[in-house]
């Protein structure tokens, strides 16, 4: 089951004030959650660690994953997330500063859902954030797990 809250992993703290003050002025966004490292990424969706007592039935509509991150990086965090059932679908937007082809190509391969390079102007920043959440949160659709996979 899926709720109106976001996850954002990010261990830049300007770029976390800047995505949260344009998400909290989102009227798509009901919460959100910030991690700022890929372990505690992990921790978080799958009830580990500081989160134990966490209820992973209700798990982030999306997820805003930096590919550099201390501890463990985003394309592993991404990996990670894939290769379990439960989170398998999550909706998943790499966001990072990189330009390089191999990135984006490694995000996609893994299953990125989007890869978003962050703009440097802060104008530019504040509405790509607006931009992702109006899309995730309201228009698209995904898929209710809760029900099961005719297979």
């Amino acid at each position: 089951m899926q709720d109106n809250t976001i996850l954002l992993v990010e261990d830049n703290a300007d770029d976390e004030a800047l995505a949260l003050r344009a998400l909290r002025h989102s009227e798509f966004v009901k919460e959100v959650v910030v991690v700022r490292d890929g372990a505690e990424a992990l921790d978080y969706l799958f009830g580990n660690g500081q989160y134990a007592d966490r209820d992973t039935a209700l798990q982030p509509r999306l997820i805003l994953l930096d590919m550099k991150l201390p501890k463990l990086n985003g394309l592993d965090v991404l990996r990670r997330i894939r290769q379990d059932e439960r989170t398998r679908y999550h909706p998943v937007v790499l966001m990072t500063s990189s330009r390089q082809e191999t990135d984006i190509i490694a995000g996609y391969s893994l299953g990125a859902n989007s890869y978003v390079q962050k703009p440097v102007n802060f104008d530019e920043f504040v509405e790509s954030i607006r931009d992702l959440a109006r899309y995730w949160m309201q228009i698209n659709r995904t898929p209710n797990l809760s029900i099961g996979i005719n297979r």
